[in-house]
């Protein structure tokens, strides 16, 4: 069972009376706006860029005093012009010119590139390489490019739509790095589709988190649409296929040089390519060891690494002459080959298992399996802030086992165990995907009500009251039923303000009302005003 900013997603059971969906940007915008990730907001330059453009009177002059005001983004694009990469006829040495040969959307690009890779290039965290992320991002990019003139198709935005394809990816992860490795630690060791993963462990995915993204930058919605559509799954605009397609067999070209079966995506690639635009397979070739040319080039410009990133020929080369040196058999290179993999794929299937474990442990309660005292407290913040920042209601349940000592006095406490695992497995499948329940303590338990009003609540706590009740624990032939006490408040958008500490205090006031009052029972506390 997995969360995303205290939404647990979990398949359904739809409660009469609340709602229960608020579609993607309920889900996708929390994560982009939590305070505990701080996340960029379009650089300052890219805005003044982006506005510049989108004026029907701009100038090549208007853009070129934008990026002069920035000597190094100046130099930068200056170099790109003038790589092999472009091949220019003469030199270019003012933005004016570069504006002129280039265009004013290709020299838009090219800055935006460097603006937004420099603002968004963090260091190496944990499980997580950044400096890999936009290796892989340029050179999918360049891969991009390359390829759209081989196929002689030409749209100057598809250097950028290229670069921030996967900028999905870098948010998921800064957002939610625990629950993000374990989506890269399940690809790794099974090899499933990545989109796959992220919609089971998020109920979304990185290209739809990257359109969000992109739109709330406010950048064109051809770029905004290509990279909601970017692995080509599911319909997309006919108007984007071609883009679609280039930036999909981008990413199997920048695969060969940092992926695994680089052969295999070779294969796939002519396949893919020759027949339909009628393409010799040795210009796939020459186009691969083009492709690492000049993202080396190119990754200079962006200050980054290349490492020994060298052409897909030269690599086989080096690999047939390894061969040769050891003398090996080819079938004991196969032999050896699957050997390894099989070791690697168990040591990977421990590990992965190993880290959901540790995760688990950290928000879990150990007895019932529902997210623990300590979490339940993160959960509340988050929560909070939630309502407050989106103006949604917000309601608290506290409830506890009426004379559960009892229970634990007569049958013994492994039987009070299975009691307390039996109530938590009823709670949990009684509540909406959003809803999030906790062991608070002991026989005592909270559920987080996100936007449910008091109505919407005391129907919930009623119907949980009543299931409760006719709930049976069977021991040794013994029937064991019991009774529980809740107790409930609510948060509606007439009050001013709202915090933790006294909205748990209100909860549990009613609780104590609830077992003054003869127990088996909702009662409901209202916050102060």
């Amino acid at each position: 069972m997995y969360f995303v900013n205290g939404i647990r997603l979990t398949s359904e059971n739809v409660i009469p009376q609340r709602t229960t969906h608020y579609g993607l940007l309920r889900i996708i915008m929390p994560i982009l706006t939590t305070k505990d990730i701080n996340l960029p907001s379009p650089p300052a330059i890219a805005l003044r860029i982006l506005e510049a453009v989108k004026k029907n009177d701009a100038s090549f002059l208007d853009l070129a005093r934008i990026i002069e005001v920035d000597p190094a983004l100046t130099a930068k694009i200056l170099m790109v012009a003038n790589s092999s990469f472009y091949s220019m006829a003469s030199q270019i040495n003012t933005i004016e010119k570069a504006l002129s040969v280039l265009g004013l959307n290709v020299t838009k690009n090219i800055a935006l590139s460097f603006v937004i890779a420099k603002e968004m290039a963090f260091p190496v965290d944990g499980g997580f390489d950044f400096n890999y992320f936009w290796k892989h991002a340029v050179t999918g990019a360049v891969s991009a490019e390359l390829l759209a003139a081989k196929l002689s198709y030409r749209n100057e935005d598809l250097f950028v739509s290229a670069l921030l394809q996967d900028i999905g990816v870098l948010i998921l992860y800064l957002c939610r790095p625990d629950e993000y490795q374990q989506v890269l630690d399940e690809k790794r060791v099974s090899g499933r589709s990545i989109l796959a993963i992220e919609q089971r462990v998020f109920g979304f995915n990185h290209q739809e988190v990257g359109a969000e993204l992109l739109l709330e930058w406010g950048l064109p919605e051809s770029f905004i649409e290509t990279v909601r559509h970017h692995h080509g799954s599911g319909a997309c605009p006919e108007k984007l296929r071609m883009q679609i397609d280039l930036l999909r067999w981008s990413s199997m070209l920048t695969s060969i040089y940092f992926g695994l079966r680089s052969v295999e995506k070779v294969q796939q690639l002519k396949a893919e390519i020759c027949p339909r635009y009628k393409i010799k397979e040795e210009d796939i070739d020459l186009l691969i060891d083009e492709v690492a040319e000049k993202s080396v080039e190119i990754l200079s410009f962006f200050e980054i690494d290349p490492g020994d990133m060298k052409p897909f020929s030269i690599f086989l080369q080096d690999v047939n002459e390894e061969l040769r040196r050891i003398n090996l058999s080819y079938e004991q290179v196969v032999m050896q080959a699957k050997q390894a993999r099989q070791k690697a794929e168990e040591l990977a299937t421990e590990l992965l298992e190993a880290n959901i474990k540790l995760r688990e442990m950290a928000f879990r309660d150990g007895l019932t399996g529902l997210y623990n005292y300590r979490f339940f407290q993160e959960l509340m913040d988050r929560e909070l802030s939630l309502c407050l920042r989106h103006h949604l209601g917000l309601s608290l349940m506290l409830f506890d086992i009426d004379h559960f000592k009892d229970v634990n006095d007569t049958y013994g406490h492994p039987v009070g165990d299975q009691v307390l695992r039996n109530l938590a497995q009823l709670v949990q499948s009684s509540v909406r995907v959003s809803d999030i329940v906790a062991r608070y303590g002991g026989e005592e338990f909270a559920v987080i009500l996100p936007s449910t009003d008091l109505t919407g609540s005391k129907v919930f706590a009623t119907r949980l009251r009543r299931l409760v009740e006719e709930m049976e624990t069977v021991v040794n032939g013994t029937s064991i039923r019991i009774t529980i006490s809740i107790g409930l408040t609510s948060y509606d958008l007439t009050q001013k303000s709202l915090d933790k500490t006294t909205m748990i205090k209100t909860a549990d006031s009613a609780l104590y009302k609830a077992k003054h009052n003869g127990r088996n029972r909702v009662e409901v506390a209202m916050l102060p005003a």
